[in-house]
Protein backbone atom coordinates (compact mmCIF):
# COMPACT_ATOMS: atom_id res chain seq x y z
CA UNK A 1 0.00 0.00 0.00
CA UNK A 2 1.44 3.22 -1.39
CA UNK A 3 0.49 6.80 -0.13
CA UNK A 4 0.97 10.22 -2.21
CA UNK A 5 -1.18 13.30 -2.40
CA UNK A 6 -3.52 11.54 0.30
CA UNK A 7 -4.43 8.94 -1.66
CA UNK A 8 -4.34 5.42 -1.24
CA UNK A 9 -2.88 3.08 -4.04
CA UNK A 10 -3.21 -0.23 -4.49
CA UNK A 11 -0.39 -1.46 -6.89
CA UNK A 12 -0.21 -4.97 -7.53
CA UNK A 13 2.77 -5.38 -9.47
CA UNK A 14 4.00 -8.88 -11.27
CA UNK A 15 7.99 -9.07 -12.37
CA UNK A 16 8.23 -11.46 -14.69
CA UNK A 17 10.43 -11.65 -17.61
CA UNK A 18 11.72 -8.28 -17.64
CA UNK A 19 8.35 -7.23 -17.64
CA UNK A 20 6.42 -5.21 -15.51
CA UNK A 21 2.83 -5.65 -14.90
CA UNK A 22 0.44 -3.45 -13.24
CA UNK A 23 -2.59 -5.51 -12.28
CA UNK A 24 -4.62 -2.91 -11.00
CA UNK A 25 -4.67 1.16 -9.23
CA UNK A 26 -7.38 1.72 -6.93
CA UNK A 27 -8.28 5.03 -5.81
CA UNK A 28 -10.52 5.83 -2.58
CA UNK A 29 -14.00 7.35 -3.55
CA UNK A 30 -12.96 10.63 -2.65
CA UNK A 31 -10.03 11.17 -4.95
CA UNK A 32 -12.04 10.09 -7.70
CA UNK A 33 -13.36 13.09 -7.96
CA UNK A 34 -10.24 14.95 -8.10
CA UNK A 35 -8.47 15.60 -11.19
CA UNK A 36 -5.92 17.27 -10.07
CA UNK A 37 -5.10 14.14 -7.69
CA UNK A 38 -5.93 11.23 -10.26
CA UNK A 39 -2.85 13.00 -12.70
CA UNK A 40 -0.89 13.44 -10.03
CA UNK A 41 -1.54 9.91 -8.89
CA UNK A 42 -0.87 9.03 -12.86
CA UNK A 43 2.64 10.76 -12.65
CA UNK A 44 3.50 9.20 -9.59
CA UNK A 45 2.69 5.54 -11.21
CA UNK A 46 4.53 6.37 -14.06
CA UNK A 47 7.50 7.23 -12.22
CA UNK A 48 7.40 4.30 -10.27
CA UNK A 49 6.42 2.10 -14.11
CA UNK A 50 9.92 3.82 -15.56
CA UNK A 51 11.84 2.83 -12.87
CA UNK A 52 11.19 -0.74 -13.07
CA UNK A 53 10.74 -1.29 -16.64
CA UNK A 54 13.40 -1.46 -18.77
CA UNK A 55 14.25 -1.31 -22.54
CA UNK A 56 16.78 -4.11 -23.43
CA UNK A 57 19.30 -2.85 -25.39
CA UNK A 58 20.29 -4.32 -28.58
CA UNK A 59 23.90 -3.13 -29.79
CA UNK A 60 24.49 -3.97 -33.83
CA UNK A 61 28.32 -3.91 -35.08
CA UNK A 62 29.67 -3.95 -38.47
CA UNK A 63 32.07 -2.31 -40.57
CA UNK A 64 31.97 -3.36 -44.51
CA UNK A 65 29.35 -2.69 -47.31
CA UNK A 66 28.62 -6.53 -47.02
CA UNK A 67 27.74 -6.59 -43.24
CA UNK A 68 25.97 -3.17 -43.50
CA UNK A 69 23.94 -4.46 -46.50
CA UNK A 70 22.66 -7.64 -44.32
CA UNK A 71 22.39 -5.81 -41.20
CA UNK A 72 20.22 -3.27 -42.54
CA UNK A 73 16.69 -5.33 -42.31
CA UNK A 74 17.64 -6.72 -39.33
CA UNK A 75 18.51 -2.67 -37.90
CA UNK A 76 14.90 -1.30 -39.51
CA UNK A 77 13.06 -4.56 -38.15
CA UNK A 78 14.11 -4.22 -34.42
CA UNK A 79 13.48 -0.29 -35.03
CA UNK A 80 9.88 -1.42 -35.65
CA UNK A 81 10.22 -2.90 -31.69
CA UNK A 82 11.04 0.83 -30.23
CA UNK A 83 8.68 -0.64 -27.08
CA UNK A 84 10.68 -3.35 -26.15
CA UNK A 85 14.03 -3.02 -27.42
CA UNK A 86 16.84 -0.15 -27.43
CA UNK A 87 18.73 -0.60 -30.70
CA UNK A 88 21.80 0.94 -32.02
CA UNK A 89 24.37 1.03 -34.51
CA UNK A 90 28.03 0.56 -34.05
CA UNK A 91 30.20 0.75 -37.24
CA UNK A 92 34.25 0.17 -37.64
CA UNK A 93 34.34 1.41 -40.40
CA UNK A 94 37.01 -1.33 -41.73
CA UNK A 95 35.79 0.08 -45.18
CA UNK A 96 34.83 3.37 -45.44
CA UNK A 97 33.49 4.95 -48.56
CA UNK A 98 31.93 1.67 -49.87
CA UNK A 99 30.40 1.48 -46.50
CA UNK A 100 28.55 4.86 -46.15
CA UNK A 101 27.09 4.77 -49.60
CA UNK A 102 25.09 1.61 -48.13
CA UNK A 103 24.48 3.77 -45.01
CA UNK A 104 22.75 6.07 -47.02
CA UNK A 105 20.77 3.82 -49.12
CA UNK A 106 19.07 2.18 -46.21
CA UNK A 107 18.69 5.51 -44.07
CA UNK A 108 20.71 4.26 -41.58
CA UNK A 109 22.39 7.02 -38.63
CA UNK A 110 25.59 5.44 -36.81
CA UNK A 111 24.96 6.06 -33.06
CA UNK A 112 28.73 4.94 -33.26
CA UNK A 113 31.51 5.73 -35.95
CA UNK A 114 35.07 4.22 -35.12
CA UNK A 115 36.65 5.29 -38.29
CA UNK A 116 38.65 2.91 -37.88
CA UNK A 117 39.77 2.32 -41.56
CA UNK A 118 43.67 3.37 -42.29
CA UNK A 119 46.25 3.15 -45.19
CA UNK A 120 47.49 0.00 -46.04
CA UNK A 121 46.10 -1.30 -42.75
CA UNK A 122 47.17 -5.20 -41.89
CA UNK A 123 45.44 -7.74 -39.47
CA UNK A 124 46.99 -7.12 -36.68
CA UNK A 125 46.20 -3.35 -36.39
CA UNK A 126 42.76 -4.16 -37.69
CA UNK A 127 42.04 -6.75 -34.85
CA UNK A 128 43.54 -5.03 -31.82
CA UNK A 129 41.70 -1.69 -32.91
CA UNK A 130 38.47 -3.33 -32.89
CA UNK A 131 39.10 -4.90 -29.68
CA UNK A 132 40.39 -1.77 -27.76
CA UNK A 133 37.69 0.84 -29.19
CA UNK A 134 34.80 -1.04 -28.51
CA UNK A 135 35.60 -0.83 -25.16
CA UNK A 136 34.34 2.38 -24.37
CA UNK A 137 31.38 1.97 -26.85
CA UNK A 138 30.30 -1.44 -24.70
CA UNK A 139 30.98 0.39 -21.01
CA UNK A 140 28.46 3.59 -22.46
CA UNK A 141 25.50 1.78 -23.56
CA UNK A 142 25.73 -1.82 -21.86
CA UNK A 143 23.93 -3.60 -24.39
CA UNK A 144 22.10 -6.99 -23.66
CA UNK A 145 22.82 -8.24 -26.58
CA UNK A 146 25.48 -7.43 -29.30
CA UNK A 147 25.03 -8.53 -33.19
CA UNK A 148 27.70 -9.49 -34.92
CA UNK A 149 26.95 -10.84 -38.99
CA UNK A 150 29.34 -13.14 -41.17
CA UNK A 151 32.80 -13.46 -41.16
CA UNK A 152 35.01 -10.33 -41.07
CA UNK A 153 37.65 -9.25 -38.61
CA UNK A 154 34.73 -7.05 -37.39
CA UNK A 155 32.67 -9.88 -36.84
CA UNK A 156 35.30 -11.71 -34.79
CA UNK A 157 36.83 -8.97 -32.97
CA UNK A 158 33.17 -7.28 -32.09
CA UNK A 159 32.45 -11.29 -30.87
CA UNK A 160 35.67 -11.33 -28.75
CA UNK A 161 34.73 -7.60 -27.40
CA UNK A 162 31.77 -8.05 -26.26
CA UNK A 163 32.42 -11.72 -24.68
CA UNK A 164 34.28 -9.68 -22.77
CA UNK A 165 32.20 -7.22 -21.69
CA UNK A 166 29.69 -10.22 -21.00
CA UNK A 167 27.01 -9.22 -23.54
CA UNK A 168 24.95 -11.79 -25.68
CA UNK A 169 26.46 -12.50 -28.69
CA UNK A 170 24.34 -12.99 -31.55
CA UNK A 171 25.92 -14.32 -35.04
CA UNK A 172 23.77 -13.66 -38.21
CA UNK A 173 24.45 -15.49 -40.98
CA UNK A 174 26.33 -18.36 -38.34
CA UNK A 175 27.26 -22.07 -39.11
CA UNK A 176 28.81 -21.64 -43.12
CA UNK A 177 32.29 -23.31 -43.09
CA UNK A 178 34.81 -25.08 -45.88
CA UNK A 179 36.67 -26.48 -42.56
CA UNK A 180 39.86 -24.92 -44.41
CA UNK A 181 41.55 -22.53 -42.28
CA UNK A 182 43.29 -21.28 -45.36
CA UNK A 183 40.35 -20.92 -47.53
CA UNK A 184 38.45 -18.15 -47.34
CA UNK A 185 41.29 -16.13 -45.13
CA UNK A 186 40.56 -14.78 -42.87
CA UNK A 187 37.01 -15.53 -43.17
CA UNK A 188 36.80 -19.03 -41.94
CA UNK A 189 38.73 -18.61 -38.78
CA UNK A 190 36.81 -15.56 -37.76
CA UNK A 191 33.69 -17.79 -38.29
CA UNK A 192 34.73 -20.27 -36.42
CA UNK A 193 35.92 -18.36 -33.28
CA UNK A 194 33.08 -16.41 -33.51
CA UNK A 195 30.73 -19.29 -33.05
CA UNK A 196 32.80 -20.24 -29.94
CA UNK A 197 31.86 -16.60 -28.38
CA UNK A 198 28.50 -16.93 -29.75
CA UNK A 199 24.88 -17.09 -27.47
CA UNK A 200 22.34 -16.68 -30.24
CA UNK A 201 23.05 -18.39 -33.92
CA UNK A 202 20.81 -17.26 -36.70
CA UNK A 203 22.29 -20.27 -39.12
CA UNK A 204 20.74 -19.04 -42.94
CA UNK A 205 20.21 -22.60 -43.35
CA UNK A 206 19.69 -25.72 -42.54
CA UNK A 207 23.35 -27.16 -43.69
CA UNK A 208 24.53 -24.28 -41.50
CA UNK A 209 22.55 -25.28 -38.82
CA UNK A 210 23.79 -29.06 -38.74
CA UNK A 211 27.52 -27.58 -38.64
CA UNK A 212 27.17 -26.09 -35.82
CA UNK A 213 25.34 -29.03 -33.71
CA UNK A 214 28.09 -31.12 -35.17
CA UNK A 215 30.08 -28.77 -33.41
CA UNK A 216 28.46 -29.18 -30.39
CA UNK A 217 26.61 -26.14 -30.30
CA UNK A 218 23.15 -26.66 -28.32
CA UNK A 219 20.30 -26.48 -30.98
CA UNK A 220 18.18 -24.78 -28.73
CA UNK A 221 20.65 -21.58 -29.31
CA UNK A 222 20.27 -21.83 -33.12
CA UNK A 223 17.50 -20.65 -35.34
CA UNK A 224 17.56 -21.19 -39.08
CA UNK A 225 16.54 -18.29 -40.70
CA UNK A 226 17.25 -17.52 -44.37
CA UNK A 227 19.89 -15.09 -45.34
CA UNK A 228 19.01 -11.04 -44.57
CA UNK A 229 20.99 -10.43 -47.93
CA UNK A 230 17.79 -11.63 -49.65
CA UNK A 231 15.20 -9.49 -47.09
CA UNK A 232 17.77 -6.33 -48.30
CA UNK A 233 17.62 -7.29 -52.31
CA UNK A 234 14.21 -7.41 -52.73
CA UNK A 235 13.99 -3.52 -50.57
CA UNK A 236 16.55 -2.89 -52.78
CA UNK A 237 15.07 -3.94 -55.90
CA UNK A 238 12.08 -2.26 -55.27
CA UNK A 239 13.56 0.90 -54.65
CA UNK A 240 15.97 1.38 -57.83
CA UNK A 241 12.81 0.08 -59.53
CA UNK A 242 10.56 3.03 -58.27
CA UNK A 243 9.61 5.93 -61.05
CA UNK A 244 11.12 8.41 -58.81
CA UNK A 245 14.20 7.19 -57.86
CA UNK A 246 17.27 8.64 -58.93
CA UNK A 247 21.00 7.74 -59.20
CA UNK A 248 23.84 9.08 -60.86
CA UNK A 249 25.89 5.64 -60.98
CA UNK A 250 22.66 4.45 -62.89
CA UNK A 251 22.64 7.12 -65.29
CA UNK A 252 26.20 6.16 -66.46
CA UNK A 253 25.52 2.48 -66.21
CA UNK A 254 22.94 3.16 -69.41
CA UNK A 255 25.31 4.48 -71.16
CA UNK A 256 28.03 2.16 -70.74
CA UNK A 257 25.42 -0.94 -71.42
CA UNK A 258 25.40 -2.37 -75.36
CA UNK A 259 21.79 -3.29 -75.26
CA UNK A 260 22.62 -5.47 -78.08
CA UNK A 261 25.54 -7.56 -76.14
CA UNK A 262 24.42 -10.79 -73.46
CA UNK A 263 26.04 -8.51 -70.16
CA UNK A 264 28.29 -10.44 -68.07
CA UNK A 265 28.61 -9.05 -64.76
CA UNK A 266 32.32 -9.80 -62.74
CA UNK A 267 33.62 -9.16 -59.61
CA UNK A 268 36.56 -10.32 -57.78
CA UNK A 269 38.65 -9.33 -54.35
CA UNK A 270 39.48 -12.30 -52.25
CA UNK A 271 42.49 -12.15 -50.77
CA UNK A 272 42.95 -15.97 -51.43
CA UNK A 273 43.16 -15.25 -55.24
CA UNK A 274 45.45 -12.43 -55.18
CA UNK A 275 48.77 -12.60 -57.48
CA UNK A 276 48.60 -15.55 -59.83
CA UNK A 277 45.21 -16.44 -58.85
CA UNK A 278 43.90 -12.99 -60.30
CA UNK A 279 46.36 -13.10 -63.34
CA UNK A 280 44.07 -16.42 -64.36
CA UNK A 281 41.22 -14.80 -64.18
CA UNK A 282 41.98 -12.07 -66.29
CA UNK A 283 43.46 -14.12 -68.67
CA UNK A 284 40.06 -16.15 -68.62
CA UNK A 285 38.01 -12.96 -68.84
CA UNK A 286 40.00 -11.35 -72.18
CA UNK A 287 39.50 -15.07 -73.70
CA UNK A 288 35.77 -14.67 -73.43
CA UNK A 289 35.82 -11.69 -74.71
CA UNK A 290 37.58 -12.10 -77.75
CA UNK A 291 35.42 -15.28 -78.84
CA UNK A 292 32.03 -13.64 -77.51
CA UNK A 293 31.96 -10.10 -79.29
CA UNK A 294 28.10 -10.69 -78.91
CA UNK A 295 28.77 -10.69 -74.94
CA UNK A 296 30.22 -7.27 -73.11
CA UNK A 297 31.69 -8.16 -69.56
CA UNK A 298 31.36 -4.96 -67.24
CA UNK A 299 33.62 -5.26 -63.95
CA UNK A 300 33.41 -3.14 -60.91
CA UNK A 301 37.14 -2.96 -60.31
CA UNK A 302 37.94 -3.35 -56.33
CA UNK A 303 40.35 -0.13 -55.06
CA UNK A 304 42.44 -2.84 -53.36
CA UNK A 305 45.57 -2.09 -55.40
CA UNK A 306 46.07 -6.38 -56.00
CA UNK A 307 43.27 -6.28 -58.00
CA UNK A 308 43.38 -3.07 -59.54
CA UNK A 309 46.87 -3.78 -60.45
CA UNK A 310 46.61 -6.92 -62.72
CA UNK A 311 43.06 -6.20 -63.87
CA UNK A 312 43.93 -3.21 -65.84
CA UNK A 313 47.56 -4.34 -66.93
CA UNK A 314 45.43 -7.25 -68.69
CA UNK A 315 42.40 -5.88 -69.70
CA UNK A 316 42.41 -2.47 -70.74
CA UNK A 317 41.80 -0.91 -73.91
CA UNK A 318 39.54 -4.48 -75.26
CA UNK A 319 35.88 -3.19 -76.96
CA UNK A 320 33.39 -5.46 -75.34
CA UNK A 321 35.00 -5.01 -71.68
CA UNK A 322 34.05 -2.18 -69.48
CA UNK A 323 36.70 -1.70 -66.18
CA UNK A 324 34.57 0.83 -64.12
CA UNK A 325 34.94 1.88 -60.35
CA UNK A 326 33.35 0.04 -57.26
CA UNK A 327 29.86 0.56 -57.75
CA UNK A 328 27.27 1.62 -54.46
CA UNK A 329 24.59 -0.96 -53.59
CA UNK A 330 21.70 0.51 -55.53
CA UNK A 331 23.74 0.22 -59.01
CA UNK A 332 25.16 -2.80 -58.40
CA UNK A 333 22.11 -4.44 -57.71
CA UNK A 334 20.75 -2.87 -60.95
CA UNK A 335 23.25 -3.96 -62.83
CA UNK A 336 22.94 -7.28 -61.36
CA UNK A 337 19.26 -7.41 -62.61
CA UNK A 338 19.97 -6.51 -66.09
CA UNK A 339 22.84 -8.94 -66.26
CA UNK A 340 22.73 -12.41 -68.02
CA UNK A 341 25.34 -14.25 -65.84
CA UNK A 342 27.58 -13.23 -63.42
CA UNK A 343 31.15 -14.51 -62.73
CA UNK A 344 32.23 -13.74 -58.88
CA UNK A 345 34.29 -14.75 -56.05
CA UNK A 346 31.82 -13.07 -53.71
CA UNK A 347 30.17 -14.84 -51.07
CA UNK A 348 26.98 -12.81 -50.65
CA UNK A 349 26.38 -12.63 -54.88
CA UNK A 350 26.63 -16.29 -54.95
CA UNK A 351 23.03 -15.78 -52.66
CA UNK A 352 21.41 -12.97 -53.72
CA UNK A 353 21.58 -13.64 -57.72
CA UNK A 354 19.83 -16.76 -58.20
CA UNK A 355 16.36 -15.18 -56.57
CA UNK A 356 17.30 -12.46 -59.67
CA UNK A 357 17.50 -16.04 -61.96
CA UNK A 358 20.77 -15.10 -62.38
CA UNK A 359 23.44 -18.04 -63.00
CA UNK A 360 27.02 -17.38 -61.20
CA UNK A 361 30.19 -19.31 -61.47
CA UNK A 362 31.98 -19.28 -58.46
CA UNK A 363 35.86 -17.99 -58.80
CA UNK A 364 36.77 -20.45 -55.57
CA UNK A 365 38.40 -23.99 -55.01
CA UNK A 366 35.92 -23.88 -51.99
CA UNK A 367 32.62 -22.32 -50.90
CA UNK A 368 31.38 -21.88 -47.11
CA UNK A 369 27.63 -21.83 -49.45
CA UNK A 370 27.36 -25.76 -50.82
CA UNK A 371 23.67 -24.98 -50.57
CA UNK A 372 24.36 -23.41 -54.27
CA UNK A 373 26.15 -25.56 -55.54
CA UNK A 374 23.67 -28.65 -54.41
CA UNK A 375 20.44 -27.17 -55.60
CA UNK A 376 23.04 -26.02 -58.87
CA UNK A 377 22.35 -22.34 -58.94
CA UNK A 378 26.23 -21.42 -58.88
CA UNK A 379 28.95 -24.05 -60.31
CA UNK A 380 32.43 -23.75 -58.70
CA UNK A 381 35.26 -22.91 -61.40
CA UNK A 382 38.16 -21.72 -58.91
CA UNK A 383 40.57 -19.66 -60.79
CA UNK A 384 41.42 -22.43 -63.19
CA UNK A 385 41.70 -21.03 -66.93
CA UNK A 386 40.06 -23.84 -68.63
CA UNK A 387 37.02 -24.09 -66.50
CA UNK A 388 36.10 -20.63 -66.02
CA UNK A 389 35.99 -20.57 -69.93
CA UNK A 390 34.90 -23.73 -70.74
CA UNK A 391 31.55 -23.27 -68.07
CA UNK A 392 31.07 -19.48 -69.61
CA UNK A 393 30.80 -20.98 -72.74
CA UNK A 394 28.45 -23.51 -72.17
CA UNK A 395 26.57 -21.01 -70.48
CA UNK A 396 26.47 -18.54 -73.56
CA UNK A 397 25.94 -21.06 -76.07
CA UNK A 398 23.93 -24.12 -74.08
CA UNK A 399 20.13 -22.01 -73.59
CA UNK A 400 18.63 -25.53 -71.70
CA UNK A 401 21.54 -24.88 -69.53
CA UNK A 402 21.38 -21.76 -69.10
CA UNK A 403 17.37 -22.06 -68.16
CA UNK A 404 18.00 -24.82 -65.60
CA UNK A 405 20.41 -22.73 -63.43
CA UNK A 406 18.45 -19.46 -63.60
CA UNK A 407 15.11 -21.33 -62.31
CA UNK A 408 16.08 -23.05 -59.15
CA UNK A 409 14.35 -21.78 -56.34
CA UNK A 410 17.16 -19.98 -54.11
CA UNK A 411 17.92 -22.14 -51.19
CA UNK A 412 18.93 -19.05 -48.85
CA UNK A 413 15.51 -17.58 -48.31
CA UNK A 414 12.11 -15.70 -49.21
CA UNK A 415 13.00 -12.14 -47.61
CA UNK A 416 11.73 -12.45 -43.82
CA UNK A 417 15.13 -14.02 -42.08
CA UNK A 418 14.87 -10.41 -40.08
CA UNK A 419 11.79 -10.96 -38.39
CA UNK A 420 12.77 -14.27 -37.59
CA UNK A 421 15.61 -13.21 -35.63
CA UNK A 422 13.16 -10.32 -34.03
CA UNK A 423 10.65 -13.17 -32.98
CA UNK A 424 13.40 -15.60 -31.53
CA UNK A 425 14.94 -12.50 -29.99
CA UNK A 426 12.11 -11.79 -28.49
CA UNK A 427 10.81 -15.20 -27.40
CA UNK A 428 14.23 -15.95 -25.94
CA UNK A 429 13.95 -12.64 -23.51
CA UNK A 430 10.62 -13.60 -22.07
CA UNK A 431 12.39 -16.55 -21.24
CA UNK A 432 15.45 -14.67 -19.32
Amino acid sequence: MLKKFGVKITLLIHFKKQKLLIFSVLLDNKSRNCDETKQNTISYICTIVSAYKMKLKNLIIFGTRPEAIKMAPLIHEFKKNSVKFETRVCITAQHREMLDQVLDFFNIKPDYDLNLMRPSQNLYHLTSDIILNLKPVLEDFKPDFVYVHGDTTTTMAAALASFYHGSKVCHIEAGLRTYNLQSPFPEEMNRQVTTVLTNFNFAPTETSKNNLVNEGRDEKSICVTGNTVIDALFYGIEKVNAPNFTDNEIDNLKKIIRNDKRLILVTGHRRENHGEGFIRICESLRQIAEQHPDAQIIYPVHLNPNVKRPVYELLSGIDNISLIAPLAYPAFIWLMEKSYLLITDSGGVQEEAPSLGKPVLVMRDTTERPEAVTAGTVILVGTVKEKIISETERLLNDEHAYHQMSKVINPYGDGKASERIVEFIMIQTDEL
